[in-house]
């Protein structure tokens, strides 16, 4: 079983998505089928995503697909593009880690940027002509963003950014970063042109997962940004233009995690009925069976919990964001355990070289790291449950 066509199409029907959503779910299921789910683990044992991926990627639209069609894009809901980031999930994880950085990056232009920044970037990220990065994370500021220390001097003309950016997503490949630094007026969002200069891209390789993501640590020495850069305002850069960014983004990792989990049932499936142990089918088994019940109906509540989100993101309820919390860590748990398994079923066979199986338990466990820990989303969660006591009194200021 491969998850494409027949199955996009069953599951459609079953809840309740319109004509529109469920002839694009189509279309992506398709193309994963077709396109990328038989090339991941090549591309995995490189550590490369070919162009002509990303080329096809982007001359369907579904690089642009955050932006609206005012802005160069398809105009494609939450639920639209949460359906293209399982299809991708469930073929390959970079595939579908390129979606969400990219994503994220027209996010924050499209909604953030300047009409000059709008101008000039987004018909380059739309079209897939340029890929952009989202470029946070420091040595010393992971789930800690606050902590940010590359610095923003402010200069005649622009800024100079001088620091370290690491575990750039496909930062290999972009054209544009979406960069945070420390301004005198706190910490800004800026976009950065690959060619400015200052700025060195050093490859990063022999990662546990997402191996083909095309990571990259970006060396800012006194890189000069022109004043017109400067995504939001000075200071806005947290608060405001990370925040939005990372939720999409959070938002396309928990479907890609549906999608990673439900090809860790499929696979599971498939060796169960073919490989025979002690005279008959594993999957005949009762502890076998468990095994392929947990999966099962992991993969189904993490679907559900990204559906939820991305309805309530499409009608701007306020409870989209903890529900996109939500189905993060839903998904991402599911996912890694639904891979655990996977391996667990599939033995020895499943540990080696060019297995689907480990490399799902490698992308599995990125995603329960990437985009907030799960750590930091039990604390976040909890926090959410506490506040909503009718008797609560006081805030819980412990953690994180």
């Amino acid at each position: 079983m491969t998850g494409g066509a027949p199955e996009a199409s069953l599951w459609a029907k079953e809840y309740g998505l319109t004509d529109e959503q469920a002839k694009h779910q189509q279309e992506f299921a398709d193309f994963a089928e077709e396109h990328v789910r038989p090339y991941a683990d090549r591309w995995d044992a490189a550590e490369e995503l070919p162009g002509d991926v990303v080329r096809a990627l982007a001359a369907r639209g579904w690089l642009g697909s955050p932006a609206p069609a005012r802005h160069g894009g398809p105009g494609h809901d939450a639920v639209t593009f949460g359906l293209l980031n399982e299809a991708m999930g469930h073929a390959c994880s970079s595939v579908r880690s390129l979606l969400t950085v990219h994503g994220m990056a027209v996010q924050a232009v499209s909604r953030w940027g300047s009409a000059a920044l709008r101008e000039r970037w987004l018909p380059q990220l739309t079209s897939g002509r340029t890929v952009g990065a989202f470029a946070l994370t420091e040595p010393e500021a992971g789930s800690d963003a606050a902590d940010l220390r590359t610095a923003a001097e402010e200069v005649p003309g622009g800024y100079r950014l001088t620091g370290t950016k690491r575990w750039i997503t496909f930062g290999r490949i972009a054209g544009v970063y979406l960069l945070f630094a420390r301004a005198e007026a706190g910490v800004t969002a800026f976009l950065v042109a690959r060619d400015s200069p200052g700025l060195r891209v050093d490859p990063v390789g022999g990662l546990l997962g997402t191996r083909a993501a095309m990571t990259a640590e970006l060396r800012l020495d006194g890189c000069f940004v022109p004043a017109r850069a400067v995504v939001g305002r000075p200071g806005f850069g947290l608060a405001a233009v990370a925040a939005a960014a990372l939720e999409w983004g959070r938002y396309s990792v928990a479907w890609g995690c549906a999608g990673l989990a439900r090809a860790c049932v499929d696979a599971s499936a498939a060796y169960a009925v073919s490989r025979t142990q002690f005279g008959r089918p594993i999957g005949e088994h009762q502890l076998v069976q468990r095994m392929l019940t947990e999966m099962a109906v992991g993969a189904h509540g993490a679907r559900l919990a990204c559906l939820h989100a991305g309805r309530l993101m499409d009608l701007r309820s306020p409870q989209a964001v903890p529900a996109v919390w939500s189905a993060k860590y839903l998904a991402a748990g599911a996912a890694f355990r639904a891979a655990a398994d996977a391996v667990q079923v599939h033995g020895a066979n499943g540990c080696g070289a060019g297995s689907p199986v480990q490399r799902h338990l490698r992308d599995a466990k990125v995603m329960e790291i990437i985009e907030g820990t799960t750590e930091i989303q039990q604390t976040i969660i909890a926090r959410s449950v506490l506040d909503r006591q009718p008797n609560r009194t006081e805030k819980v200021h412990d953690g994180p």
